[in-house]
């Protein structure tokens, strides 16, 4: 039987970009977010995780500050419905960013459970360099490229995960604890250099400041309340500034 030329085409470009996302993966953001695994791979083991336990954090919860707020849960012994509060706030941060990128993601076509699937995949990483990219990526092979991308992150940080909790006792804890940070101060530098708008800046240096102010206040409402006061200032500059332009 014939096979239709257009149908192997397709199937060529999707096998294409599917191996260009799994090779954006191993970028240099990839690479300094595999190396903050190895820091929170330590830090499960010292809290008692198992190693299953470990890895079906990394995969399920996926995004790195979540499974952080879990494992401080698991070691200050917070009961579960706090735990589970707590890991549901920290993840509502990346609402924004799946809502950001699943129109550039989607066509008329894409069925929900495949975006449903890649919304899985969403944490700051892969949304900066999706967006990134995103410009060189044809529209119909996005969700192939970015699946590519996501999932390949997350096994290879499963995999990271696991071998890292089986030699953790051979990682100095100095450098567990500098490979952990290379994460957040990649995350800044990445969102101040991809920001739009000046406000985002605004943004990020108050909850800069208002962090440690509020880590010190309320400790246990500390990034709650950086986040909606500095955010909130941050939108009150935007509205009044853009006011200003208009007028």
């Amino acid at each position: 039987m014939p096979v239709d030329p257009s149908l192997s085409r397709r199937s060529y470009r999707r096998r294409v970009w599917l191996l260009r996302g799994i090779r954006a993966a191993f970028s240099l953001p990839g690479l300094i977010l595999a190396s903050s695994f190895i820091g929170f791979a330590a830090l499960a083991k010292d809290a008692g995780l198992t190693l299953t336990q470990t890895v079906f954090m990394t995969g399920i919860v996926w995004a790195l500050p979540s499974k952080v707020v879990l494992v401080g849960s698991v070691i200050s012994n917070t009961a579960l419905p706090a735990a589970a509060l707590a890991v549901t706030l920290s993840a509502i941060r990346l609402m924004p960013m799946v809502v950001s990128i699943m129109p550039e993601v989607r066509t008329e076509r894409t069925p929900r459970w495949v975006l449903y699937a890649l919304a899985h995949c969403v944490a700051v990483t892969s949304w900066v360099v999706a967006l990134e990219r995103f410009r060189t990526v044809p529209r119909d092979m996005r969700t192939t490229y970015y699946a590519g991308l996501g999932f390949t992150l997350i096994l290879f940080n499963m995999l990271v995960v696991a071998v890292v909790f089986v030699l953790a006792q051979s990682l100095p804890p100095a450098v567990s604890a500098v490979l952990f940070m290379l994460t957040p101060i990649y995350f800044l530098t990445s969102l101040w250099g991809s920001a739009r708008e000046r406000a985002v800046h605004v943004a990020m240096v108050l909850g800069l400041v208002l962090g440690p102010v509020f880590h010190l206040l309320l400790p246990e409402f500390d990034l709650v309340a950086a986040g909606l006061i500095g955010g909130g200032l941050a939108y009150g500059w935007h509205v009044v500034t853009k006011r200003r332009r208009a007028e």
